[in-house]
Parts: C-alpha cells; structure tokens; sequence
C-alpha cells in the first residue's frame, strides 16, 4: 500500500510538471519553450544518446556518494565518540561547510585534471562534509543511558557499534544522503561542462548552445529522472535497512 501510494504521487508530480509546463508553453508563446509532447517525441528519438549522457552521470554521482560514505561514516563516528577530535575539528567544518563548493572546481580542475577526477572529487568534497555532520549528528542523539545498559551486558566495542551505533546513525545517514545528492546534481550539471564529452549538465548546455532547445529541455527531463531514480534506491535501501523507522 505504501508503495503504491509512492508510486501514485510520483505520477502525479511528473504530470503536474508537464502541465505547468504546457501552461509556460502556451502563455509565453516563445521557442525558447518548446511545446511538452514535441519534447516528449524528441526524447524518444535520441533515447540512446540520453542514456549514455545519463549512465555517466550517474556514475559519477554513485563513485563521490560511495567514497564519500566510506569516508564520512567513520569520521562522524569518530567526531561523535571522541570529544577532543571533536574540539580540534569542528571549528573547520563549520567554516567549510557554508562555502558553495563548486568554488573549488578550478582548484580542482588544477590539481587533478579536467576528466572525472576532478569532477567527482568536486561531488565527494559536496558530500562528504555532509555525511560527516549527519553521522555526528545521530551519535549526539544516542540516550547516555543506552551506552549504560551496553556497559551493563559486558558489551564489545564491536557488539556496540553493531546494535547500537551504527542503528543510530543510519537515520541520518540517508536524510544526509538526500540532501547530498540534490546539490550534488546540481553541482555536476556545472562541472560536466568542462572538458566532458558525455554527461547530462554536458548535454543541457551543447544544445542550448546549439539552440536546440527541444534537445535542452530533453536534457532537463533527463536530469529529474536521474534525481527520481536516486531518491527511489534510497528509499528501498532505507526501507530495508531501517525498518524501525516510521514514515
């Protein structure tokens, strides 16, 4: 039932965007908005460019959330259970965190080149800080005496972080998760129009170069599938994984 009601809002979110799209179509009567079914026809007619533009993307999204996981988790934990680390680190991330990050493109582009390395260093740099404050977040909201009754049993360090800790912060986890790949769609939309052959932010701006605005706003639909898509896996992983949490 639950999923079926997903499913359903999910549908109507995709028709209420055409509609208001429709509506932008007719009222302002340019080119620069091409009509939403001629778009739709369009799509269908380059569907393999726009899955290898898509399937690029999306790797470059999954490689950042999946280095940046394997950093962030510990380093969460980390800030979460030691009170001096977190006193020594702290300050600097409430310094970095604000800073719009795509700022460091070119520093990266400088230090790692103008192919993928930089761009998913630029989406691990967006993510990472993120899952660290969320994880950190999670431990800080372990009850003191949930440590106590863990004491108690003669709990391992080990038994700890597998039925208490880590329970705790997988909440926070994918709400982070969330968060964390909205910007960092939109931060590979810019980055891929550098040096970037294939990629969806690539495809966006070569047709809008091109005036090809049909192929433009293909690109865009593109990019709201690529986010639903995403948020999808996130929701079946957090279903799955945290069961006890209820929505």
């Amino acid at each position: 039932m639950k999923k079926d009601k997903i499913a359903n809002s999910q549908v109507i979110g995709f028709f209420s965007f055409i509609i208001i799209w429709e509506i932008l179509y007719l009222s302002l009567g340019t080119h620069t908005i091409p009509a939403p079914l001629e778009t739709l026809f369009y799509s269908f007619g380059i569907l393999k460019e726009l899955l290898l533009h898509s399937l690029a993307s999306i790797a470059r999204v999954l490689a950042a959330v999946g280095i940046s996981l394997m950093i962030g988790i510990p380093g969460g934990i980390l800030l979460g259970m030691n009170q001096w680390i977190r006193r020594l680190f702290s300050p600097l991330l409430y310094f970095i965190y604000p800073i719009p990050k795509v700022a460091f493109l070119p520093v990266f582009m400088l230090l790692f080149g103008l192919g993928n390395q930089s761009k998913i260093t630029l989406m691990i740099f967006i993510i990472v800080f993120q899952m660290i404050l969320s994880v950190r977040d999670g431990v800080d909201q372990i009850q003191p005496i949930h440590h106590k009754v863990m004491k108690s049993y003669c709990a391992t360090a080990k038994q700890q972080y597998r039925y208490l800790i880590l329970p705790a912060i997988l909440p926070q986890v994918f709400s982070g998760l969330r968060i964390s790949i909205g910007i960092s769609l939109a931060s590979l939309f810019f980055a891929e129009n550098y040096a970037t052959a294939y990629g969806i932010g690539y495809l966006i701006m070569s047709a809008w170069t091109k005036m090809n605005y049909e192929e433009m706003f293909s690109g865009i639909l593109v990019l709201g599938f690529i986010g639903l898509f995403l948020f999808q896996i996130l929701d079946r992983l957090e279903a799955h994984f945290t069961p006890w949490v209820q929505k």
